[in-house]
């Protein structure tokens, strides 16, 4: 067992042994996708939902991955298996459209390659409110695949971090679209709110399952697109994703926001990490 477990093509060893070879089209065009998810008691969090994204975004990019769901469940695993004990980890894998000379056409004849990493994670307190700033959102209009094409988003989220904050809210123009590698949603008069799943945000599983809790626990849910003024104004604002799940918000560009309606972002946090709690469970 290793801390850190690195994995490609079905070869594993210390994360920080592994080698990828300098044709991985991932290196030159970014030409791939990417999934991740945190894992529990060697259990990773609401796979299937990661798996049918990770389909979807291989059949958007013309990437012939012919590996079946039960195939890449199996080799995750070992991965998984493959790590020292830790209460929670953290996996990443990728899939590139394979390793050939480089030339900007799809290649003929060439098998997809499989990277994957697991390592050791700690979830944030969701009782501790992120700070956010706002910039334009100047992503190319494929969003809605999960690409290894993520530069704005690194340099989106550069600028947060010189800013003190922990994420970076986007928008084009007036309307919200999601931050930086998370989407966002708002509670308004007791309804929950959160952009469309087209081309301009990520669908993402987080986003997802808070949409299907909300309604559990008799919150209405809005999915259409809402302005920086709205967002400004909104009653709690809610950043969601896999390794961090629910977060609750506290100021904006340094203007303190929310906090008008801790009972049902209490409900949907706890509901939430109820969840994670019983779906990977031994």
């Amino acid at each position: 067992m290793w801390k850190t477990v690195g994995y490609y093509n079905g070869e594993m060893g210390p994360l920080e042994e592994m080698k990828v070879p300098m044709g991985d089209r991932a290196l030159y065009f970014g030409d791939g996708i990417y999934e991740a998810t945190c894992v529990a008691n060697r259990v990773p969090f609401a796979l299937d939902d990661h798996l049918d994204r990770m389909y979807n975004s291989l059949r958007l990019l013309e990437i012939p991955f012919k590996k079946d769901r039960d195939w890449m469940k199996a080799e995750l695993q070992k991965v998984i298996d493959a790590a020292e004990d830790s209460p929670i980890h953290f996996l990443y894998w990728q899939i590139s459209r394979g390793v050939c000379p480089r030339n900007h056409p799809f290649p003929k004849d060439v098998e997809p390659t499989l990277m994957a990493y697991v390592k050791p994670h700690t979830m944030k307190p969701m009782d501790k409110p992120y700070k956010l700033i706002s910039l334009e959102d100047t992503r190319f209009k494929l969003c809605n695949i999960k690409t290894l094409n993520l530069i704005p988003s690194v340099l989106a989220n550069q600028r947060a971090v010189e800013h003190g904050c922990d994420e970076a809210v986007l928008h084009r123009g007036s309307r919200v679209t999601e931050c930086a590698h998370s989407n966002i949603s708002i509670l308004k008069d007791g309804v929950l709110r959160t952009a469309p799943t087209d081309e301009l945000i990520l669908p993402g599983i987080t986003r997802k399952h808070l949409l299907a809790l909300a309604r559990e626990n008799g919150i209405p849910t809005d999915e259409t697109p809402f302005s920086m003024v709205e967002l400004m104004n909104a009653d709690e604002i809610i950043v969601t994703s896999s390794s961090a799940l629910c977060m609750m918000v506290e100021s904006i560009d340094g203007i303190p926001v929310g906090g008008k309606d801790r009972k049902r972002l209490k409900l949907l946090q706890d509901a939430y990490l109820a969840k994670f709690q019983r779906e990977t469970a031994k």
